[in-house]
């Protein structure tokens, strides 16, 4: 961002010295005077929701500045790097805890949601040059768009600078703490002037800028705060669960009951630019997708976390102990003595022998995880190894929620000179199901278990009552196994469940890094998942332990350097 500014101060600076420059708008540009409309504040607001999905042309990569948050799985238990370890090579040093202040992904990161924050105050600074119109609507998107930027930042890297509207020709400023009270302020204001609903699907309303606040007050902890703000969106509020888990990773969900706030992506042609781009990585690296590149590997600690314990409920503290069973390591088709693949009467190949596993499985696994055998994504049955692009670095499974199923192929995005896809499936950056589980985490914390056990049994008997991934013919069926909890028989169980909820209903949606970290549980939590993976992964743990300065991100060296010393790096990574 550092960068950017300084580029469009100098580019400034140039221009001046030419007075025909100066008198004489270039050809296809867009001045002050000429935004100093109702409809030019409408179109900076526009090119400020762009940012959402994290992309700035020419200054970041797409896949690394990702407004869904996927590689931030990567760095927690729920998912591996995939395909192999020398592409992205900088991603697979994150993953292992190898971190440092000059990694790509790290500063590109940075570059995103400030890039977001700029557009936000461009619409914020140029609706004040606007006269006799009442541009309210547009000023709350504007700081509603502000707040989530900033909140994506401070979560990341925790000291930020604040940079307002009247900061856009000197933004270099300084990063002394948190910047939560500013957060806060943009929500609140976007919650007191948002409308309820919006005339365009994908606009900010004041239900999403509430269950936004909530988010907010829970990450500082603020849990009497929290509590009475998100269900006030319970209770009040338009939303509700979908019948349908899938229905939240599909085109046939898009903006349902659901969806509280989403980012808007559309596959209108080829390689779109409205697609999801920072997704492009992350499809099956084989099979009738024709997709690559086999990145975003749910993590064999992810699926066992999917075990039920014979009466429906989740292994709290067991989970890990035994693996749900996969084919690592076994080819998907026979062959002969030559390494030809073997072909049945139909011209078929012929599947290499595996039994799915037998034990009770919370139904949602096969919404989340592509694993051998099972029917992946309406796509029929997944052969296992010949859809990953190298089991041994990234484990036997692919993604499933980012990834378009096979009746809604006009989602997918063709184009791809080496088969990336842009999937025009939204990504929920809060789902009523999140404002759910949020509120039952706050009420635990205040010891109001009875409305938290109800709010986390919603989440589950939804589960339980929805379509299950259909049996593959002539596959055992899954022992699909949910239910709701009895009871929460005390505040230290509650939380567990609370938390193992989230991750379970949230898995591969980019929540879980940020959640462990918040809840100051990762080294262990990392630590001890490296150790369980090898199980599946032989070499999967190269020995570098996760520690307490895990718990935030290096402020990118790029920024410091061009803040000429402004920014000051946080003190864990001095």
């Amino acid at each position: 961002m550092k960068k950017k500014i300084i580029v469009f101060i100098l580019t400034v600076a140039v221009i001046s010295c030419d007075k025909d420059f100066t008198e004489v708008p270039l050809k296809g540009s867009l001045d002050s005077e000429s935004l100093a409309t109702e409809q030019g504040v409408d179109l900076l607001l526009i090119g400020a929701y762009s940012m959402l999905d994290g992309f700035r042309y020419g200054l970041s990569q797409d896949y690394r500045s990702s407004g869904d948050n996927w590689w931030f799985d990567v760095v927690s238990d729920d998912a591996h790097k995939g395909a192999d370890n020398g592409d992205q090579n900088e991603l697979y040093l994150l993953e292992h805890y190898d971190w440092s202040t000059g990694n790509p992904w790290i500063k590109d990161e940075w570059i995103g949601p400030f890039a977001g924050v700029n557009r936000a105050n461009a619409v914020l600074a140029q609706a004040k040059l606007v006269e006799g119109v009442d541009l309210t609507r547009q000023i709350a998107e504007a700081r509603f768009l502000r707040g989530h930027f900033n909140f994506e930042l401070q979560r990341t890297y925790r000291n930020i600078p604040f940079i307002s509207e009247d900061d856009l020709l000197d933004p270099n400023k300084p990063n002394p703490g948190p910047i939560w009270d500013k957060i806060e302020e943009d929500f609140q204001f976007a919650i007191d002037n948002l409308p309820e609903t919006q005339a365009q699907v994908g606009r900010a309303n004041r239900w999403a800028a509430k269950a936004y606040m909530g988010k907010v007050l829970l990450y500082q902890e603020k849990w009497s705060e929290a509590a009475s703000i998100l269900q006030d969106v319970i209770n009040n509020g338009p939303h509700a669960l979908n019948a349908e888990y899938v229905d939240n990773f599909n085109l046939a969900g898009k903006n349902k009951s659901e969806s509280v706030f989403a980012i808007q992506f559309l596959n209108d042609a080829g390689e779109s630019f409205n697609g999801n781009r920072g997704g492009t990585l992350n499809h099956p690296a084989g099979g009738p997708l024709n997709t690559c590149c086999g990145f975003y590997q749910p993590s064999q600690d992810l699926v066992n976390s999917f075990q039920t314990d014979g009466a429906g409920l989740p292994l709290l503290e067991s989970w890990n102990q035994s693996d749900v069973k996969n084919d690592q390591g076994i080819s998907s088709y026979q062959t002969d003595s030559n390494g030809t693949v073997l072909l049945d009467e139909n011209g078929n190949p012929v599947p290499t022998a595996f039994t799915v596993h037998a034990g009770p499985l919370d139904p949602r696994l096969d919404y989340t995880v592509g694993r051998r055998d099972i029917d992946f994504n309406g796509w029929g049955r997944n052969p296992g190894f010949a859809w990953v692009r190298v089991q041994s670095a990234g484990g036997p499974y692919i993604a499933s929620k980012s990834t378009y199923r096979a009746d809604e192929t006009e989602a997918k995005g063709n184009g791809g000179a080496w088969g990336q896809a842009r999937p025009g499936i939204n990504y929920n950056i809060i789902r009523y199901a999140d404002v759910l589980l949020m509120a039952a985490e706050a009420l635990v914390e205040i010891n109001e278990l009875g409305t938290a056990l109800d709010y986390v049994n919603q989440v589950r008997n939804r589960a339980k009552n929805m379509t299950y991934v259909p049996t593959v013919p002539g596959v055992n069926p899954t022992n699909y196994e949910i239910e709701p909890y009895p009871s929460f028989p005390d505040q230290s169980f509650a939380r567990s469940a609370v938390r193992f909820e989230r991750r379970i209903e949230l898995g591969m949606e980019g929540h879980r890094l940020f959640d462990l970290m918040r809840w100051k549980i990762l080294p262990e939590t990392i630590n001890t998942y490296f150790e369980n993976e090898e199980r599946t992964i032989p070499n999967i743990n190269i020995d570098i332990p996760a520690t307490e300065k895990h718990l935030v991100f290096p402020i990118p060296l790029d920024a410091i350097d061009l803040s000429r010393g402004v920014l000051k790096q946080n003190p864990e990574w001095e």
